[in-house]
């Protein structure tokens, strides 16, 4: 089971419909991946997610979109032990997919398809970050893009 939350911060909020098509993904994303737990999405303009780049990854541009996630330990983090027996009285912190919707129509209109399909491609890319899939090798970014446009295809999002 994955919960998802979906916030807007600074930005018009996105149609019912398309939030509820972007869950769909996140759904079907975590189905295939045989995973569960909390994702926050958070839609934002070019301002904020352009300070989130240069903050945290030291970029000083926007981007399109980041995954921040909760349950890999950082370099100046304690490791923390539980009890295997109380690990379903917690919840799986996925982590955070910050999304600018700017960017995302932007490139929609760059690449010739709809908001929708960028959305959902980039909060499934989000997604995919925050399980640990990477694209900073060639073997990566196939297996990694890959598994998006099988998610995208599943829920019927084609090019």
């Amino acid at each position: 089971m994955l919960t998802i939350e979906i916030l807007h911060e600074g930005v018009e909020p996105v149609s019912e419909a398309l939030q509820t098509l972007m869950e769909q993904c996140l759904h079907k994303a975590a189905e295939l991946e045989e995973v569960s737990g909390e994702v926050v999405i958070t839609i934002v303009d070019d301002a904020r997610i352009h300070e989130l780049n240069r903050e945290y990854r030291g970029v000083d541009r926007p981007t399109d979109v980041l995954s921040f996630a909760l349950n890999e330990a950082g370099e100046e983090e304690p490791d923390i032990f539980l009890d295997e027996s109380e690990a379903d009285d917690y919840p799986n912190m996925l982590g955070d997919i910050v999304i600018s919707l700017p960017r995302a129509r932007a490139q929609a209109e760059e690449y010739g398809h709809s908001l929708e399909r960028e959305l959902c491609f980039l909060t499934v890319h989000g997604f995919l970050h925050l399980l640990g899939y990477d694209h900073g090798s060639p073997d990566e970014e196939k297996e990694m893009f890959g598994r998006q446009e099988e998610v995208l295809q599943a829920i019927g999002l084609t090019r």
